[in-house]
């Protein structure tokens, strides 16, 4: 009995070493977002401070808390808001890995958006399919609007963050012109609602009154999935050579123009992906005045904050959405959400330089620690 007990003392400390050496190098990997984010915070609390003392210190736990604040409903639309915010992200940082910006992913998100909603409306005849082909669809029209940017790119070398950026204001003007065209709701100058049969299926038996959707689900995995394709396939280690150096790719035999158009072909589809999932909801819907998706952008951020990762894409998008929510709430007090914006902006700037700041602080680390033994060692002596 006692040897079976110490066997299982050994083997739970085993596990127990493991998962320490896991979190371990989970934070050390984490580190310099999280240090972008203390920064971020402690900018916004300063800037809450200077308007209204009184409220700041309350407005900041409203922030931090985000969709909590709501509840389970709160906490059910945080995931609905973070879902396309996730998929953006990921777009933004596959296309890194080829060493390529993808700024296009707003447009992307716009086009795959549109066509989802005009299957939504239209194609009734697919019953129980009609969601399936809806998202399936606007994954397919992100994808080919991703790849038109990606060709340029192999076949001419056109920059791909000014023909992304351009293909943009195209979608943005075309869906417009779509929608009137299509599927325009005449009493409220925007598309109309989409059909019950095309709405993702809802998740509002465990986030009662909320626009939680399965979205989140499928983000999840799709999270999953391309973190397995970047890191443990073929294609992800050529996709991550061509990245580090175009040069040595081609010079180890690998196609870097097909590595191009493929790479930015799959972020297309994942920003196509999150304008399907944030506008299958029945009462979304796009209006037919010019608007550019801002969640295309807070997907530069996300991908950013994420360091570049599917994982991380995911814990940034979360985040993104959760503090988005708080500032919702935080007009409670005496402060807009605009101040969202602002913290947001601060947090990129300092995850951007996060490392040379890392470098800093253990310099001068390693010079408070010194002077703080040599001041006990004086102490002492005395």
């Amino acid at each position: 009995m006692e040897n079976k007990k110490s066997k299982f003392s050994v083997v739970m400390h085993k596990i127990l070493k493991v998962i320490l050496k896991s979190l371990r190098s989970a934070y050390n990997t984490a580190k310099p977002s999280l240090i972008a984010i203390g920064i971020g915070l402690f900018i916004g609390l300063i800037i809450m401070l200077i308007f209204d003392a009184r409220d700041a210190f309350p407005a900041l736990i409203t922030l931090l808390l985000g969709g909590f604040n709501g509840g389970i409903k709160g906490i059910g639309d945080t995931l609905y808001m973070a879902a396309p915010i996730i998929l953006t992200g990921l777009a933004v940082a596959f296309a890194f890995k080829t060493g390529l910006f993808n700024i296009g992913a707003s447009g992307q998100m716009m086009i795959g958006a549109y066509v989802a909603i005009h299957v939504g409306v239209k194609w009734g005849f697919l019953g129980g399919f009609h969601w399936i082909v809806a998202l399936l669809l606007g994954m397919l029209a992100g994808a080919i609007w991703g790849l038109i940017p990606g060709l340029l790119k192999a076949l001419s070398n056109v920059n791909e963050v000014v023909s992304s950026i351009m293909m943009n204001y195209i979608a943005g003007h075309i869906i417009i012109l779509l929608i009137r065209n299509n599927v325009f709701n005449v009493n409220y100058s925007r598309s109309l609602n989409i059909m019950r049969s095309a709405q993702l299926p809802m998740l509002t038996s465990i986030f009662p009154g909320s626009t939680a959707n399965i979205g989140i689900i499928l983000v999840v995995l799709i999270v999953i999935a391309t973190h397995y394709v970047i890191h443990k396939t073929t294609l992800g280690f050529q996709l991550r050579a061509s990245g580090f150096s175009v040069a040595g790719s081609k010079y180890a035999g690998m196609n870097t123009k097909a590595n191009i158009i493929t790479a930015m072909t799959i972020s297309g589809m994942f920003a196509g992906m999150a304008g399907a999932v944030a506008l299958l909801v029945v009462g979304k819907n796009i209006g037919t005045s010019f608007e550019i998706f801002p969640q295309g952008f807070d997907g530069i951020s996300v991908s950013l904050l994420g360091l570049g990762e599917p994982i991380g894409a995911l814990f940034a998008g979360l985040f993104l959405a959760n503090i988005r929510m708080g500032g919702y709430y935080m007009q409670l007090y005496s402060f807009v959400p605009q101040i969202i914006d602002m913290i947001i902006a601060v947090i990129i700037y300092v995850t951007a330089i996060s490392v040379a700041l890392q470098a800093i602080l253990k310099v001068y680390g390693e010079q408070i620690s010194a002077w703080w033994k040599n001041r006990k060692v004086k102490g002492v002596d005395k």
